[in-house]
C-alpha cells in the first residue's frame, strides 16, 4: 500500500512538473536585452545561419548598430510626440521605413554573396511569417477597409446624411 502511494505520489509530481515546462514565458518574464545585446544575438544567429566570415560579420554588424541607431531615435521622438500623427504623416513615415528597408536590404546584398542573400531573404520570409502567426485573431482588413466599416456604422448609428458622411471620412 505505501508503495502504491508513493508510486502514485511519485506519478502526480511529475506529471505537474512537466506541464510547467511546456509553458512559453510571458513578456515580462523573457529576459530584457540592452540593444547591444539584441545586435549581437542577432549578428550570431546570421552568423551561424549564413556562414558569414569576419568581414562580413563586422560589416554586418555596423548595419545592425546603425539601424537600431535609427529605430532607438525614432522611438525617442515618439516618445516627446504627445499628438497622435495625422493620416499625412502615417504615409510619410510609411514611405521613410519603406526606404530604409530598401537601403538595408541593398546594403546586406552588397556584405553578402549571392547564396547568403538568397538565404536571408528566406529567414526574413520565414520571420515574417512566423512573426504574423503571434499577432492573434485579428480583423486583417486594410486601413482603408477599417475605415470604410467604421463610416458605415456612424452612419446607420448616427443616421448621417452625404454631407455629413463626406465630413467625417
Amino acid at each position: 500500500m505505501k508503495k502504491l502511494f508513493i508510486a502514485a505520489l511519485l506519478f502526480v509530481g511529475i506529471v505537474s512538473f512537466a506541464q510547467d515546462i511546456n509553458q512559453k514565458p510571458t513578456r515580462d518574464q523573457r529576459e530584457k536585452l540592452t540593444p547591444e545585446q539584441r545586435n549581437e544575438k542577432h549578428l550570431q544567429k546570421l552568423t551561424s545561419e549564413l556562414s558569414l566570415d569576419k568581414k562580413q560579420q563586422e560589416q554586418v554588424k555596423q548595419l545592425l548598430a546603425e539601424r537600431s541607431a535609427k529605430a532607438e531615435k525614432f522611438r525617442d521622438a515618439k516618445k516627446d510626440s504627445k499628438t497622435k500623427p495625422t493620416a499625412a504623416e502615417r504615409e510619410a513615415f510609411k514611405k521613410q521605413m519603406d526606404t530604409e528597408k530598401a537601403a538595408n536590404d541593398a546594403k546586406m546584398k552588397a556584405i553578402l554573396n549571392a547564396d547568403q542573400y538568397t538565404k536571408w531573404t528566406a529567414l526574413k520570409k520565414e520571420h515574417r511569417d512566423h512573426k504574423g502567426d503571434h499577432r492573434g485573431k485579428r480583423d486583417m482588413k486594410s486601413p482603408q477597409e477599417r475605415d470604410q466599416t467604421h463610416l458605415q456604422k456612424l452612419t446607420t448609428e448616427l443616421n448621417l446624411n452625404a454631407d455629413q458622411q463626406k465630413q467625417v471620412s
